[in-house]
């Protein structure tokens, strides 16, 4: 009534202006659509301490979430009083954290990969072997450019990837053939499209409207684009935009249980394997830390424990 954007407007806007992707736009704004309904469609304005405690306590004790999960809800209210309602209060920082606990990841040996590499196919296969062969993340891959495949240098440009960091990572030299004539059925898919006035696809940083034919030249494309068009949910434009990540997801989940394997395996154990497999080979951990693009060593070093046997390297007393 007042002519103010309503609120989760405002958080949009905000959000956009930081430059955060649209899956944290996403999940930041339904969290605090579930925080409002959770209080009883009270405005964040009168609400404090008490009323984050509690959602947060409720997440924990009723509906029984990670700490991943809550630690989540609470940067997203965290950034709803800093950043949108521009409210610096003494308890925003008073708020307790979630201990997230001391995982190890899950990693399959070098035949366990090579099992569920088998049971994929076409593009499926090449998006798993990238995964494995790059370190690259799932949504890497998927977002990944003709233009950042480099096949004479034979590396791969990883554009924004997470904290919004470019990096470098190698392309294996098995891949390239494989990858060539993927791009080669790709590109005559595009070029039927500029025939029909489509062959766009979204573009970062509003580079459409500095470089307007950008979006239809073939260096943009997508390496994995869809089969099919979808809605831009920013701009409402039709587009082809790229794989969706659960049709990985779900491919390689069953040819992980088409191998038989029991552990609880993800696209994402592919990049775990990656890391572990070079050093298992004697590879420099500073350069599986520059592929992998971790800001800090430590990071890289939670791989370190398959090169021990056993538990720590100990040897069973059983054995001796």
């Amino acid at each position: 009534m007042d002519g103010k954007p309503k609120l989760l407007d405002q958080m949009r806007d905000r959000i956009r202006v930081k430059h955060y992707s649209i899956r944290t736009e996403q999940v930041y704004c339904e969290w605090v659509k579930r925080f409002i309904r959770f209080h009883r469609y009270r405005h964040p304005l009168e609400m404090g301490a008490p009323e984050v405690e509690a959602f947060l306590s409720d997440l924990a004790v009723r509906r029984k979430v990670s700490a991943s999960t809550q630690n989540q809800a609470l940067a997203a209210l965290l950034f709803l009083y800093k950043q949108v309602l521009a409210i610096d209060l003494p308890w925003l920082n008073e708020v307790v954290r979630a201990k997230k606990p001391q995982r190890l990841p899950v990693v399959l040996s070098v035949e366990e990969v090579r099992r569920v590499l088998v049971g994929l196919e076409g593009d499926l296969w090449l998006a798993c072997s990238l995964l494995y062969g790059t370190g690259m993340r799932l949504m890497e891959v998927l977002r990944l450019r003709v233009k950042d495949v480099d096949f004479a240098r034979g590396e791969i440009l990883v554009r924004d990837g997470k904290g919004m960091k470019d990096r470098v990572t190698v392309l294996p030299r098995s891949l390239l053939q494989p990858l060539q004539r993927h791009l080669a059925v790709v590109r005559a898919v595009h070029k039927v499209e500029l025939l029909e006035g489509r062959g766009d696809v979204w573009l970062p940083f509003a580079l459409e409207r500095k470089y307007p034919n950008a979006a239809r030249d073939w260096s943009w494309q997508y390496v994995f684009p869809a089969t099919g068009l979808s809605v831009d949910p920013r701009s409402g434009a039709v587009r082809r935009h790229h794989v969706d990540e659960k049709r990985i997801q779900r491919g390689f989940k069953r040819a992980v249980q088409a191998a038989g394997i029991f552990k609880p395996a993800t696209p994402h154990t592919l990049r775990h394997c990656f890391a572990t497999h070079l050093l298992e080979s004697g590879q420099d951990i500073r350069t599986v830390q520059e592929l992998l693009g971790h800001s800090d060593v430590k990071t890289t070093q939670i791989y370190t424990h398959v090169l021990n046997r056993g538990g720590l390297g100990v040897v069973s007393p059983l054995d001796r």
